[in-house]
């Protein structure tokens, strides 16, 4: 238990954890009561925190395709590549970049003015969202989301894919059947994360618009910020 993959496992859980706590409290609250209201602020610090644990589970998931890839391309040298200071830089630069990022788009929706209406198409303050209120132009804050999508699934996306290529040749070059099995067990856990979350996130931020986008957002949205928190733990603990 004191690896590298099940320190980075803890992170994720902390994510997890942080991410359903930060939406599904209000959301279950809303359910049940008939006055289905959030304030300004909290409606916003709802927005930052979702956008922060987004970007940290996205690079985190990064980081752990990278220590599967050391782990199986370069066993030997796994120790000295995955060191406790390499793991550690690397989770507090994926921490501190989601939240400097988060703060980059809360900054441009407070330059926003918000004239109403006041209501929220979504089960909880999705960006998206809370965009659709403002009574002014929203471009910067598109491409800005646009770029972050580019930077944080898209590129990600890549590194991972490429990870599992290289893996995926690695292993085939492995002469015994159960030596096999074991590498690709290895990685099948968190190929299913990486495939749920990423997935359900392009879909939401870069798939082409339907005619009524905010139904087609929510189920997506609602899927990677309640469902997904939910099956990694199912999914870790079943491997």
């Amino acid at each position: 238990l004191h690896s590298p993959m099940y320190f980075l496992l803890s992170h994720l859980a902390v994510i997890d954890m942080s991410y359903a706590s930060n939406n599904v409290p209000k959301m279950l609250a809303n359910l049940v009561n008939q006055n289905r209201t959030i304030t300004f602020v909290p409606c916003l610090m709802q927005t930052y925190l979702y956008l922060a644990f987004a970007h940290a589970e996205c690079l985190i998931l990064v980081v752990m395709s990278y220590d599967r890839f050391v782990a199986i391309c370069h066993p030997l040298q796994y120790s000295v590549i995955m060191s406790w200071r390499v793991c550690t830089v690397l989770a507090v630069m994926s921490w501190v970049f989601s939240f400097l990022l988060a703060l980059v788009h809360l900054v441009l929706i407070l330059r926003l003015p918000f004239c109403g209406p006041h209501e929220i198409n979504h089960f909880f303050c999705e960006i998206l969202s809370v965009l659709r209120l403002a009574c002014a132009d929203t471009g910067l804050n598109q491409l800005v989301i646009f770029v972050a999508c580019v930077f944080v699934l898209v590129g990600p996306l890549c590194v991972v894919l490429v990870s599992y290529a290289r893996i995926v040749s690695a292993v085939l070059r492995i002469q015994s059947g159960q030596g096999r099995r074991k590498a690709f067990s290895t990685c099948s856990s968190h190929l299913c994360v990486v495939g749920l979350f990423f997935g359900s996130a392009i879909v939401v931020y870069m798939a082409p618009k339907s005619r009524h986008p905010e139904e087609q957002q929510k189920v997506p949205s609602l899927f990677y910020s309640l469902f997904n928190p939910m099956l990694n733990p199912l999914i870790y603990t079943l491997r």
